[in-house]
């Protein structure tokens, strides 16, 4: 006859696979969303980076120091946003779909002959309801509703050529 102990210590292991099944569980239904539906939110971000900086551009027709390109780098849905005027600044966002993150990395070049500057950040995909997914910076926890929102926050230190 097995003692208390050994059964209280298997309701505890028990306790503790389900807990384990229930995180499995939760990071693949979290996989299946990045994969289902992180390109798409990539791609409405790039869309809306690209409709911001031209219409930066239209506010500042012929101004050769406020010219701004968006070009695409990756298979996998990154882009380059480049401003090569003084003060010069540029974005690379790079997804990373298997992590269910997006590398930000910022490069800003003083006109005096110092190194450039480079700050990084990650945005994760996020994701509450069964096709809800948004994206969250994972520093600081912020979370970007919207496309809009989201590319107002990484355009900023881009058009103005300083960081944040």
């Amino acid at each position: 006859m097995a003692g208390d102990w050994i059964k209280r210590l298997a309701d505890d292991e028990r306790k503790r696979d389900e807990v384990r099944f229930l995180a499995a569980e939760s990071a693949s239904r979290k996989a299946d969303l990045v994969r289902v539906h992180g390109r798409r939110l990539l791609e409405e971000l790039r869309t809306t980076v690209t409709r911001d900086v031209e219409a930066f551009r239209h506010e500042f027709a012929g101004d050769q120091t406020r010219e701004i390109f968006v070009e695409d780098v990756e298979s996998e849905g990154g882009f380059v946003v480049r401003k090569p005027e003084y003060p010069a600044a540029s974005l690379n966002v790079a997804p990373r779909f298997d992590a269910a993150a997006v590398g930000c990395q910022y490069r800003f070049t003083p006109n005096n002959g110092l190194p450039p500057r480079e700050d990084r950040l990650e945005l994760v995909f996020t994701g509450e309801g069964a096709d809800s997914l948004q994206m969250k910076h994972h520093g600081t926890g912020q979370l970007f509703a919207t496309p809009d929102a989201l590319s107002e926050y990484l355009l900023s230190p881009v058009f103005t050529g300083r960081p944040r």
